[in-house]
């Protein structure tokens, strides 16, 4: 396999896990090349897809997590024709030779759905036909493998020989019900509190890898005790599946920032999410026609669908495939660290100031912790 726009190797080490090896690897950020040259020592590294000019010739999947900046409410939402999210095009440039890899694997927010009234998707997939590829795709959450973050993905998978809809379907577990918010910690947002909050029980919202701020920050979690955390570095590595200490090999690059880190792993794609396509590439499930509907142009995109030849189809499957093990979130806390008062000060400013609604107790608590932190922060004269 190849992988594209790598990041820090999420895709490539959960399809590792399956058999696939990299044969080669590309990433344009210092801080992610330093992590791939250390955990995929012998892997060559190409450091601009624009200036890639072929892939290896046995290459048989290629894997690209391709830049959501331009496509994710996070970003700047410039669509699919902005500077970086453009950069897929690189991806079907690559795999146009008339042998090209057996299967395709894309991966990115699931607001592409969404912006430009699905622009984005109307232009993958129409390349994608145009290069004779059948397509699937499905929005998978990461808490469906048991890990503690709600984080909503799409997942494509493309092939000019095979089936993907005997990849991405026929598993349907189904949402499970959510939990106690008052047994289980919470995570949510603390940079925003007006227009959003990310609130999620018993896991961390979305890791990003920036916020309305315009800085990369860890969630917050408010603990069965009232008191308000946020998760360490290593916490998030591991919520996104990777080691402890996974991205310490970034602090090695020249201009590199150790903050940078926090930017690498909130945009890494979930390694477990990517074990299960492997998994799923190795066995395959029969796909059964009964679980679609005709997608007709201009309909809005669903949460899962497949097409070829110009013609679609609605997918009726949830964002679960299975259930694995869930594991708490308060596993995940190692290295968590109180809110500060000031974060917590903000917060209540901008949660007092909105119209949104929250859980019976939640502002009593943020209060209380402010408190314990010793109140508002004093502004000088």
């Amino acid at each position: 396999m190849v992988g594209l726009f790598a990041g820090i190797g999420g895709l490539e080490l959960g399809l590792a896990s399956h058999g696939w090896n990299s044969e080669l690897l590309c990433e344009i950020d210092p801080g992610a090349q330093a992590v791939l040259r250390a955990r995929f020592a012998d892997t060559p590294l190409h450091t601009d897809v624009t200036r890639l000019r072929s892939l290896p010739q046995r290459t048989e999947l290629v894997a690209a997590g391709f830049p959501c900046q331009d496509l994710s409410q996070a970003g700047r939402t410039a669509g699919i024709t902005g500077s970086r999210s453009s950069l897929v095009d690189e991806v079907f440039r690559l795999v146009k030779r008339k042998n090209g890899p057996r299967w395709l694997i894309i991966e990115n927010v699931p607001f592409m759905l969404q912006l430009g009234r699905g622009a984005a998707m109307r232009h993958i997939t129409a390349a994608l036909d145009d290069l004779g590829y059948a397509w699937a795709y499905r929005v998978v959450d990461a808490r469906s493998f048991g890990l503690p973050q709600r984080r909503q993905r799409v997942v494509m998978v493309a092939s000019r020989t095979e089936d993907p809809r005997m990849v991405l379907f026929g598993q349907d577990a189904g949402m499970p019900t959510e939990g106690d918010p008052e047994a289980h910690p919470c995570g949510f947002y603390w940079t925003e509190g007006v227009r959003g909050l990310g609130w999620a029980v018993n896991a961390v919202p979305t890791l990003k890898g920036g916020s309305t701020l315009g800085i990369a920050s860890p969630p917050a979690v408010r603990l069965p005790s009232g008191e308000i955390v946020t998760p360490g570095l290593t916490d998030v590595e591991r919520l996104q599946g990777f080691d402890p200490d996974w991205t310490a090999p970034a602090t090695l690059a020249s201009g590199v920032r150790p903050g940078h880190r926090w930017r690498l792993v909130g945009n890494a794609v979930s390694v477990r999410m990517a074990a299960w396509v492997g998994h799923r590439l190795s066995d395959q499930i029969e796909y059964s026609p009964d679980h679609q509907s005709p997608l007709a142009p201009g309909d809005a995109w669903p949460t899962a669908a497949w097409g070829a030849h110009r013609k679609a189809f609605r997918v009726h499957e949830s964002q679960w495939p299975v259930h694995d093990p869930y594991e708490d979130l308060g596993d995940f806390l190692e290295g968590a660290r109180l809110l500060s008062a000031r974060a917590t000060a903000g917060f209540l400013r901008r949660a007092r100031s909105g119209n949104l609604r929250f859980v019976p107790g939640f502002l009593d608590d943020v209060e209380s912790h402010l408190d314990r932190m010793g109140g508002f922060p004093q502004v000088a004269a």
